[in-house]
């Protein structure tokens, strides 16, 4: 304890310097810790909301956008399909199951997706309470929606276009919530479930696309006129009713019987024509790999701040050691060893580590719980930090070690301070 009390006097000498070392030395971590826990919840976000999808059916387009718009519900899907079409390809002796979406509305941001009950199996999820639909316009809703739209078993809601509030809504055809599921942690959690028949229904042809909603969302005057048209436009082809044959959805969800199926089924899709075939795995990989991009950029400038408190600790220790020469040698008059004045200076860097690694740590969980608390309201990404990810274990490591070298060379010279000279020179 007389060493650490020792050290800790000698912190506060220069109160000022030892604030900024521990400041430059917690803003580095608090970056990197943040970009951690991003990075690693990111990925398992990614693959747990894509978890039993093995190829997703769509229009043509681009593959990011279509699994992005079916799989994560974070993007607007290419467009609408033939079910006849989708349907050929679900027969094919190498599927085991396939799963219908249709999409094109929404509720308080929150989108509503015409589906089967498997779609809710395919996350293993529960009823908390109700049932699942039995008729048109019944809807079962995932836990963040019912929670923060307010909605249980008995509410009505008002399905509008795209993801915009404000665009044309379905005011005389609400939806019934007669049940609401248990959280999963996927993105079911953050959907209003309701069957295809609802869809069509309401639109008559399998639902407006959503990239003509959101593009008739950005302009004002024509727009509105041009949305109310389009209502009548809908009702007119409920009216005069589809046959199966023409009913169209945004996508269809496939999982395979054998990963052999990997290697034929997408290319046979993809080469038929009318139809674009989009694998998850691959796109998740695209996808994670554009975002490492800058994740790795942020993480380089991290770790140029740490680098930066490093030379400012070994920067402030040298020249207290050279301020402090008197004292280390009547230290050693006193029976100080070498070893213990090494220890010492040692003992000065890592408290300014360990002071500046547990700031950082503890802004970077709380900024990252703080962030995850506003994307889950206005995205529907779930992130915590209250998690603790395996590579933060060597990042604590390896500031240390940080720590331990800032303060070798100051610790090496208090080694070898030389008493008689030192108390010669005065």
């Amino acid at each position: 304890m007389t060493w650490l009390r020792l050290a800790l006097a000698n912190l506060s000498l220069s109160p000022l310097t030892s604030a900024v070392n521990v400041v430059l030395m917690g803003l580095g971590t608090a970056s990197i810790v943040l970009l951690l826990l991003a990075g690693a919840q990111l990925s398992d976000t990614l693959s747990r909301d894509a978890r039993g999808i093995d190829l997703v059916l769509g229009a043509k387009g681009s593959p990011v956008q279509l699994v992005l718009a079916t799989v994560y519900h974070a993007d607007i899907p290419p467009g609408n399909i033939r079910q006849r079409e989708a349907q050929r390809w679900t027969e094919d002796p190498r599927v085991r199951e396939a799963i219908p979406l249709s999409l094109g509305d929404s509720y308080r941001g929150f989108r509503i997706v015409g589906t089967t009950e498997a779609y809710a199996g395919l996350y293993g999820a529960d009823l908390a309470a109700g049932r699942f639909w039995s008729d048109p316009m019944e809807a079962v809703v995932g836990s963040a929606a019912a929670q923060s739209a307010g909605l249980g078993v008995g509410s009505r809601f008002t399905g509008v276009h795209g993801l915009a509030e404000g665009s044309h809504s379905h005011e005389s055809r609400p939806y019934r919530v007669v049940g609401v599921l248990e959280p999963t942690e996927t993105v079911l959690d953050r959907l209003l479930l309701t069957s295809l028949e609802s869809v069509w229904e309401l639109h008559g042809d399998g639902g407006p696309s959503e990239q003509e909603d959101e593009h008739a969302g950005g302009h004002d005057g024509d727009d509105d006129h041009h949305e109310h048209d389009d209502h009548h436009e809908h009702d007119r082809h409920a009216d005069s009713g589809h046959s199966d044959a023409d009913r169209e959805i945004t996508a269809m969800l496939i999982s395979y019987r054998s990963p052999l199926a990997s290697m034929t089924l997408p290319r046979e899709v993809n080469a038929d024509g009318s139809l674009q075939a989009a694998s998850p795995a691959m796109e998740i990989s695209r996808i994670l790999q554009l975002v490492g991009i800058g994740f790795d950029a942020l993480r380089a400038f991290s770790w140029a701040l740490i680098v930066t408190a490093a030379l400012s600790v070994f920067a402030a220790l040298y020249g207290s050691l050279r301020a402090r020469r008197g004292d280390l040698a009547m230290l050693r008059c006193l029976g100080a060893t070498r070893w213990e004045l090494l220890l010492a200076l040692l003992l000065e860097g890592l408290l300014l580590s360990a002071f500046g690694v547990a700031l950082g740590f503890a802004a970077g969980h709380g900024a990252m719980e703080l962030l995850g608390g506003w994307l889950e309201r206005t995205r529907g990404v779930a992130l915590t930090g209250w998690v603790w990810v395996q590579s933060e274990t060597f990042l604590l490591l390896g500031l240390f070690g940080v720590g331990v070298i800032a303060a070798a060379i100051p610790a090496v010279q208090a080694f070898r301070t030389d008493v008689a000279r030192t108390l010669a020179e005065g």
